[in-house]
């Protein structure tokens, strides 16, 4: 008899069968079930009417919107922000995959459909809002707007002046000018491939240079004539702009900002700029409100940053009442609430009505909510950009939007139902 122990060992490289559906992958109350049935809520027709692949005809099936658009925003919700990471994960991931259905989808198809669709997306935020405020789940009475820088896809050295932009500007079309001559020289002197990469490479950095010439030409006529030789712009992202951000450095970024429905916390409205400032953005995104549901709020909750008296001027004589501290006067023996002998009567009335405990408990609300969807979107991984240009920009942030109030969603439906009758 031998002294070796008989023991079962793994056999790590055998094959087994096992009998599995992607409906049973998730459990009833998975986040990627609540994701596919906001989706399939919304309306995607404006999607489905480009599709020209039709019943019936030659063509092959396109792939179903409502898949790549709960992709996108499950991805976001799960923090992945890049076309080739949601590709993998629809092919390793039980929650993706199930999403997909057993439809194949490429990290391109992904790519494309995230930055190709900004007024469809626009478009669903609204709907996604106005659904709400049918069910009586959002009121839409009360406001608060915020401003958050997002990095941009571009470094700060990718940043010049206009002499060195001509400068580019002329290598890239004499690169260019070399290339067709070597090709009709001596077709034979590399593949057509290399050969077209290379001049595709160079045109699409003959544009850049070209916007780059285009946005600092406008970004001049903003400056003083003694200020504007020292302006500069981005050969990587043209419409970005150095911005302060939140630790106090200065980076290439956008500014991105969210009109809030403070007592629901959903978005009700974005707007993504290149301004660093927050000074003039209340006005445009009051307009923005009206343009997508018909009417203003009646209160808006900003902060210092949006006190311009003009935006109070506009916004008090249209019934939007604004709560924002008024700045600290230089002299500290005036009273900031005291109305001033410039102020018209809106701009009297915002100080006195700040100077009251009631609105200052009001104001109050504005960091509970504005900061606090920052601050999921923060979590959720909007700390940079991974597009380029503001639409590209627009698309990336309204998918943070509306997964952000596909949550909401279901959090106000669960809260009304297990509230008591």
């Amino acid at each position: 008899m031998s002294d070796t122990p008989r023991v079962l060992r793994p056999n790590r490289a055998q094959l087994e069968l096992r009998p599995t559906d992607l409906e049973g992958l998730l459990p009833e109350d998975h986040r990627a079930r609540a994701v596919w049935d906001f989706v399939c809520g919304l309306d995607l027709s404006p999607w489905y009417d480009e599709i020209r692949s039709l019943e019936g005809e030659a063509g092959r099936p396109a792939i179903d919107p409502a898949i790549l658009l709960s992709l996108w925003i499950y991805a976001t919700l799960e923090g992945v922000g890049s076309a080739r990471a949601v590709g993998r994960l629809c092919e390793q991931h039980d929650a993706y995959r199930w999403i997909c259905g057993g439809v194949s989808v490429s990290y391109r198809t992904l790519a494309a459909f995230r930055v190709s669709h900004e007024e469809k997306l626009d478009a669903l935020l609204t709907e996604s809002v106005v659904r709400l405020v049918d069910a009586g789940l959002v009121r839409m009475d009360r406001i608060a707007q915020d401003g958050m820088r997002v990095r941009a896809s571009a470094g700060a050295a990718s940043f010049r002046r206009r002499t060195r932009l001509r400068e580019l500007e002329r290598a890239v079309q004499k690169r260019i000018v070399g290339l067709r001559r070597e090709l009709e020289a001596d077709p034979a002197a590399t593949s057509r491939r290399v050969q077209a990469a290379r001049e595709k490479a160079a045109e699409d950095r003959r544009r850049r240079v070209r916007r780059a010439l285009e946005q600092l030409r406008k970004r001049s006529e903003e400056k003083k004539p003694a200020e504007r030789e020292s302006v500069r712009a981005s050969t990587t992202d043209p419409e970005a702009r150095v911005m302060k951000m939140a630790d106090g450095g200065f980076r290439p970024a956008y500014n991105v900002q969210l009109a809030t429905d403070v007592g629901s916390q959903v978005v009700v409205g974005l707007e993504v700029t290149d301004v660093g400032s927050d000074m003039h953005q209340l006005a445009p995104m009051l307009e923005q409100l009206d343009d997508r549901y018909g009417e203003l709020p009646t209160e808006a909750l900003v902060d210092g940053g949006f006190a311009s008296l003009g935006a109070i001027e506009s916004a008090e004589a249209q019934g939007c009442r604004v709560y924002a501290p008024p700045m600290q006067p230089r002299n500290a023996d005036r009273n900031p609430y005291r109305p001033m002998r410039d102020d018209s009567d809106h701009v009297a009335r915002w100080r006195r009505r700040m100077g009251a405990a009631s609105a200052q408990q009001k104001y109050k609300d504005r960091a509970a909510t504005a900061e606090c969807v920052n601050a999921q979107s923060r979590n959720r991984g909007l700390w940079q950009f991974g597009v380029r240009g503001r639409l590209k920009a627009r698309c990336v942030s309204l998918l943070y939007a509306l997964a952000h109030n596909a949550m909401r969603s279901v959090a106000l439906k669960q809260a009304c139902a297990e509230a008591p009758s």
